[in-house]
């Protein structure tokens, strides 16, 4: 294992990677719940994309662990699975089935251009300040996926600046059975909440506690204060022990149920019907764009911002992936790992399979090698057979791990000089902009497009990288296409 993994070279043990892998898991468990509701309102069996997440999320994680030796987990992308849902099926009128075949073909693209080297490129592409930006960025966004699992910020609209509910125009008038999504403008108000919710309670107490154990230094600080907050959520009433008492009845119809998804991407209803109109041809192109292009940006964004802060692609590793042929640097194995887990996510039946930014918190815990990855695959291989005990950790126990991480990401800011408006403004549209936004590859676009703008005004546009031109014009494109198709 010290070996294979090289634990020594890299600072670690395997007390700590275990540790790292269970925090890692314990952060981002919630997606095997998540995913399939979302998913499900296709018409996808719940049950069948239950299975095909936590498939997908093995997969694409023992990969990126035993292939590219880093610590990092994939799985479904939220986001994305809201991608597939709200505007692929619903608002573009795809079937689930060729939905799943446009997330087939989006992987191989991202194969492709991992393959003959633009990923890499891209990355080579960004200056060194809006990399800093993106990490710190990457700070503020895991920052505010904590604040708002613990449910510690509310959001007040009116009806009048309500745009769309479950996809559709909103009828003031109209009777809703079920609402799964709401869309409302900018009128949208946050507030704090006024801590009477017992989640919200129970996650204060657990920041408590990290912070405690952080300043005190104590070992696997994050692991016990997800343990710790999730005993002292049973007699808050917050852990639902009633879960526990999962049949293997469920586990038999679940595999049953997959059938209907496994290779549902190839059949008469998806691939095979994917191409057969012409008018739409066109629309079918531009959302395997729309896909690839938030799937690209959202890895590249999670490996420049978690691997900068904590020396896993370190310089020596950097250098290599500018210069080296081939698979040989640490970031070569791990685009290619990333790229190849969404295809194999579609064959089984899910949204873009993709790198978590969850994977920082095993990361702060000090997870440094792809046995972090390993832990985090096998547990969630077995959440088919445990899948009641993985969601009795509330997310008021891990939400309180993800502000802290995202605290200690933001250091990169001080690397940015902020006195200089043409390094500043750039900088703070890619780092603002993805808590905003909610969304990485949307935060990177921002600061693409300010950081060419201003070029293009001080009259230095042509020292800017042909590609990170050509991204930023991508990144135009893309958002002229969604505002055409939606």
């Amino acid at each position: 294992m010290e070996k294979y993994f090289k634990l020594k070279e890299n600072g670690t043990n395997v007390s700590t990677e275990i540790f790292a892998g269970l925090t890692t898991f314990f952060a981002m468990s919630y997606i095997i719940f998540v995913n399939p509701a979302i998913l499900s309102a296709t018409g996808m069996p719940s049950q069948a994309v239950f299975l095909s997440t936590i498939i997908a999320s093995v997969i694409g994680t023992l990969i990126m662990g035993l292939f590219a030796n880093v610590p990092y987990a994939q799985a479904p992308g939220m986001g994305l699975n809201a991608f597939f849902t709200y505007t692929v099926v619903f608002a573009l009128g795809f079937t689930w089935e060729q939905a799943l075949a446009l997330v087939f073909i989006c992987g191989l693209l991202n194969i492709f251009i991992t393959v003959t080297k633009i990923r890499k490129s891209i990355i080579k592409s960004i200056p060194e300040s809006l990399q800093n930006a993106i990490s710190g960025g990457i700070g503020i966004f895991i920052a505010y996926i904590g604040i708002k699992g613990a449910e510690m910020v509310q959001f007040t609209s009116e009806s009048a600046n309500i745009i769309s509910v479950n996809g559709q125009t909103f009828a003031a008038d109209g009777t809703y059975s079920s609402i799964f999504s709401v869309v409302t403008n900018g009128g949208i108000i946050p507030a704090l909440v006024d801590f009477t919710n017992p989640a919200t309670q129970l996650a204060l107490i657990g920041l408590v506690i990290l912070v405690f154990l952080l300043v005190m230094n104590a070992k696997g600080a994050i692991l016990i204060s997800i343990v710790a907050t999730t005993l002292i959520g049973i007699p808050f009433g917050v852990v639902n022990l009633s879960s526990l008492s999962m049949s293997s009845n469920s586990i038999t119809s679940s595999f049953a149920d997959l059938g209907t998804t496994f290779g549902a991407a190839f059949g008469p209803k998806g691939m095979q019907s994917l191409f057969s109109d012409p008018s739409r041809i066109p629309l079918v192109l531009m959302t395997i764009f729309a896909f690839s292009l938030s799937d690209t940006f959202d890895t590249i964004g999670t490996f420049i911002g978690t691997g900068r802060r904590s020396g896993i692609f370190s310089e020596e590793d950097q250098k290599s992936l500018e210069t080296s042929t081939g698979f040989k640097s640490k970031m070569d194995k791990a685009l290619f790992a990333d790229a190849i887990a969404t295809s194999i996510g579609a064959i089984f039946g899910t949204s873009n399979t993709t790198t978590y930014v969850e994977s920082a918190a095993g990361i702060g815990a000090g997870g440094r090698t792809g046995l972090t990855s390993v832990v985090t695959a096998l547990l969630f291989l077995s959440c088919i057979l445990i899948a009641p005990i993985a969601g009795i950790v509330p997310t008021a126990a891990t939400s309180p791990v993800l502000i802290i991480v995202g605290v200690m990401m933001m250091s990169s800011f001080t690397k940015i000089n902020w006195e200089d408006l043409e390094e500043a403004i750039p900088a703070f549209f890619a780092s603002v902009f993805m808590g905003f936004s909610y969304s990485i590859s949307y935060g990177i676009a921002a600061g693409f497009i300010f950081y060419c703008l201003i070029k293009l005004i001080k009259g230095q546009i042509k020292e800017v990288h042909p590609i990170l031109i050509v991204s930023t014009l991508l990144f135009i494109a893309n958002f002229v296409i969604l505002a055409i198709i939606n």
